[in-house]
C-alpha cells in the first residue's frame, strides 16, 4: 500500500471512530506502528488529526465521543485482557455497580461465573449479558435510555443509586489523565457515573491505552478517588504513556497491567490466571492491605516502582 493510500485509510478511521490506536492502525493498514506513527505525524503536520499518547484523534483538542457501534470495535483484545483481569478482582458474595461500556460490557460476561454477585448497573448492554446468570442478581438503576450507549441517565437514574452503598463500582470512559482522572464527553453520562462512584467504597477504572493521556470534556472521577486501574501494555517506545502511567501510580493509583508477563519470581507466575503487572505506589491515600490485591511483603514498592521503570524503557 503506497503512503498516501495508508494516510488516508487513517484519516478515514479517525474520522469516524473519533480516536484510534496506533496498534489498531498498523492492524487495519497492515503495517508497523512505527511507519503509522510516521504516517500519523505528516497528518498533523497538515492540521488533519492530532496525535495522543498511543494513537491519534480528531483535530481540536478534546477527543469526541464515539457511538457504541465504532467503540464495539476498537481495541477489542485489549479490552478483554482487561475485563479477564478485572473480573479476578471479583469475590463471591460483592454487591458492585458497572458502568456503561464496552470494556464493562466485556466484564460483566466474565461475571456471570461469580455465584451470588449483585450488580447494580445504568446499562442495558451489562444486564443483557449478565441477564442468564443464574447465581447472579441485577439491579437496573432507572434513568432515560440514552441510544448511542444503551445507557440510562438523567434524574431518575441519579435518584435511584441514592442511599446505595456497595463494595466496588467499575467504571470505563472517554480518556484518562494523571491532572484530571476519568472524563467522559457526555455532560449526562458523566453525572451519572459520578453517582455510581459516590455510592462505592472503591472506584476501578478500566481503561485501554488509547484513552491513557486523552482529555475530554466532563470529568467523572478525579485522580484523588480512583483506587485502582486496569489498562493493557502500552506500544512499544510509548514513552507518553509509560510516563502517564507513573503519574498516576505517583498519586497512589494502584495499576494492574493486562498482558504483561510476570516474572518467575513474581506469585502466580506460569499459573491459569490472566498475566498482570501491579505497579502500586507509594500510596499517601491508602495503607498496604487496603488497595485491591495489595502485595504483602515490605518491598513491594520498591519493586513495583523498578516495574514501572520498566516499563517506561519498553
Amino acid at each position: 500500500m503506497f503512503a498516501a493510500e495508508r494516510r488516508q485509510l487513517i484519516l478515514e478511521m479517525v474520522r469516524a471512530n473519533g480516536a484510534v490506536s496506533l496498534r489498531e492502525l498498523a492492524r487495519v493498514v497492515q503495517t508497523s506502528e512505527v511507519t503509522v506513527r510516521r504516517d500519523v505525524r505528516a497528518l498533523e503536520a497538515e492540521g488533519l488529526l492530532d496525535r495522543r499518547h498511543g494513537g491519534a484523534v480528531l483535530p481540536g483538542g478534546f477527543t469526541r465521543e464515539s457511538g457504541f457501534p465504532q467503540k464495539s470495535h476498537l481495541a477489542t483484545a485489549e479490552k478483554t485482557a482487561i475485563a479477564d483481569l478485572a473480573a479476578g478482582l471479583v469475590e463471591e458474595g460483592e454487591a458492585i455497580v458497572v458502568g456503561a461500556g464496552t470494556t464493562t460490557q466485556e466484564l460483566a460476561r466474565r461475571l456471570a461465573r461469580v455465584p451470588g454477585l449483585t450488580v447494580v448497573t445504568n446499562s442495558l448492554l451489562v444486564a443483557q449479558a449478565l441477564a442468564h446468570a443464574n447465581r447472579v442478581e441485577v439491579v437496573m438503576t432507572g434513568g432515560t435510555l440514552r441510544g448511542s450507549n444503551y445507557a440510562l441517565v438523567g434524574s431518575g437514574a441519579e435518584q435511584s443509586l441514592q442511599g446505595l452503598r456497595v463494595s466496588r463500582a467499575f467504571l470505563s470512559g472517554s480518556g484518562l489523565t494523571a491532572e484530571r482522572g476519568l472524563s467522559t464527553s457526555n455532560m449526562l453520562s458523566a453525572s451519572v457515573d459520578r453517582a455510581l462512584v459516590q455510592a462505592a467504597a472503591e472506584v476501578v477504572v478500566l481503561a485501554d491505552h488509547t484513552k491513557l493521556g486523552s482529555d475530554t470534556m466532563f470529568q467523572t472521577v478525579p485522580t484523588d478517588l480512583i483506587t485502582h486501574l486496569v489498562t493493557d501494555e502500552p506500544a512499544a517506545h510509548d514513552d507518553r504513556s509509560a510516563a502517564e502511567l507513573q503519574a498516576l501510580a505517583d498519586q497512589g493509583v494502584r495499576i494492574a497491567v493486562a498482558g504483561a508477563a510476570p516474572s518467575a519470581a513474581e506469585p502466580g507466575a506460569g499459573g491459569g490466571r490472566p498475566a498482570r503487572r501491579e505497579m502500586p505506589l507509594p500510596g499517601q491515600r491508602r495503607t498496604q492491605g487496603q488497595g485491591l490485591r495489595a502485595l504483602g511483603d515490605a518491598g513491594a514498592g520498591e519493586r513495583d516502582r523498578a516495574r514501572v521503570a520498566d516499563l517506561r524503557r519498553r
